[in-house]
């Protein structure tokens, strides 16, 4: 019985993979507003009505992939910086953590910022887009804590940290559509400069012994 019960939820789950691997490249073709369940499920293979048993609607599936992703984002900033000797090596580590994964993924890259639909969250409720959105800051915030650790305030650390995230951003975009080839420069050697120039100044800034 038992054995029954776990081949049967290895299928589902061999069967919810698959409607996202598909509905992830229905979304990449069409966006949110362009896709459909029966795209979707043409794609999957499976009809409509096996994707409605596992999924409300197609925003409830972007929903998954996108919160899938964040969960693989957050998993990979916990494991950084495990060795950090002081707060500035933590919010090197933790930095270059999210900015890697996106660098390394930029599929994710798209999904986290619906690129896939023009730069908006079309389609998705506000409560979902609410708890996306709390689940990335969950990724950040690790860099956050360790600029205060450094000495800055709670407004002051979520400035910086904002503007670390943003610069980090703006270079992955340049990155992910080439851009950054017409200045002959690197993004995450970039990047690495924007965060050592932050610590440099930090530093300097911190109240004498």
């Amino acid at each position: 019985m038992q054995a029954r019960l776990a081949r049967q939820q290895a299928m589902n789950d061999s069967r919810r993979a698959l409607m996202l691997d598909a509905a992830r490249s229905v979304f990449e073709r069409l966006g949110i507003e362009g896709a459909s369940i029966r795209e979707i499920a043409k794609q999957a293979g499976y009809t409509p009505g096996a994707i409605y048993s596992y999924f409300e609607n197609k925003e409830a599936i972007y929903g998954a992939l996108l919160a899938e992703s964040l969960e693989r984002l957050n998993a990979v900033v916990d494991a950084a910086g495990l060795d950090a000797a002081s707060p500035a090596d933590l919010l090197e580590a933790k930095a270059g953590a999210w900015f890697g994964f996106y660098a390394a993924n930029p599929r994710d890259l798209d999904l986290g910022f619906y690129l896939v639909q023009g730069m908006q969250p079309r389609g998705l409720t506000a409560e979902l887009n609410y708890q996306l959105n709390d689940r990335l800051h969950d990724a950040l915030r690790p860099c956050e804590m360790a600029l205060q650790a450094m000495g800055l305030n709670a407004e002051d650390a979520l400035r910086e940290n904002t503007s670390l995230f943003a610069h980090g951003v703006g270079l992955l975009l340049m990155q992910h559509t080439g851009r950054i080839r017409m200045f002959g420069q690197d993004a995450t050697m970039l990047f690495d400069a924007y965060v050592i120039g932050l610590v440099e100044r930090l530093q300097r800034a911190a109240p004498r012994a």
